[in-house]
């Protein structure tokens, strides 16, 4: 799509869907103009975005579709140049694969590349599973921060959790933590072990799925109810 308003143009971060859910349960109407018009997109895996495209306009040519992976193979000679059709006057989409671009996401790069280089950004609503936890967490809303994935290492996640506690306590701030969905057992387990009975704690599993699962309580009211969520993707507030 040529931007003919302005010389450049515009990066459109557009969300998925969490999980198998079919998109307009969760997106709004509005992507699909969107995804309609675009032909260039930025996505973290290709299979991923073209099905995510396919399910969004059926009938749209995957043919016309020009896609630059970015992930962890992405060199830096390849990224700098990804935002060269913008530069040219396209328009390009931003997606990933799970949820909101750039929120815990690799398209953060992308996103800062565009200010730098002055291309109008343009964000879509859609679902986060950051956002979607602290919602439904009844934790301090308006004081939180986003601590990403705790060290694999055991001493050094205790640690961590230690460290994070002792900010929650001090700042009355919520501190939410995320983890691969094979870890999050073993993660639940650490913070039973080394957290304050007292310490409430939010699991947020599933977010959007008919499996969704959203429950806060006490450490100590938690070593009472452990729930499965071994292999399933976990927000974790305290």
């Amino acid at each position: 799509m040529i931007d003919r308003e302005n010389q450049k143009g515009i990066l459109h971060l557009i969300p998925t869907p969490l999980g198998e859910n079919y998109p307009y349960e969760v997106l709004p109407i509005s992507i699909k103009k969107s995804v309609k018009d675009l032909t260039h997109f930025i996505v973290e895996n290709e299979k991923n975005a073209r099905r995510f495209i396919k399910k969004i306009i059926p009938n749209k040519s995957q043919e016309s579709l020009i896609l630059f992976p970015l992930n962890k193979f992405t060199s830096q000679e390849e990224l700098i140049t990804y935002l060269d059709p913008c530069l040219e006057g396209i328009s390009m989409g931003l997606l990933s694969d799970s949820g909101c671009p750039g929120i815990a996401d690799p398209g953060a790069v992308i996103v800062s590349k565009a200010h730098k280089s002055g291309i109008i950004v343009k964000p879509y609503v859609g679902p986060s599973s950051i956002i979607l936890a602290m919602m439904s967490s009844g934790m301090n809303g308006q004081n939180f921060a986003f601590n990403g994935y705790l060290p694999i290492d055991k001493k050094h996640r205790s640690k961590a959790l230690l460290k994070f506690q002792r900010i929650s306590i001090k700042e009355n701030q919520a501190q939410l933590f995320i983890e691969t969905p094979y870890r999050s057992y073993t993660l639940f387990d650490e913070m039973l072990k080394v957290l304050y009975p007292s310490t409430r704690l939010c699991i947020a599993c599933d977010l959007t799925l008919t499996s969704e699962y959203i429950q806060t309580y006490s450490i100590l009211e938690w070593k009472k109810n452990k729930p499965d969520i071994h292999k399933r993707p976990c927000i974790f507030i305290f």
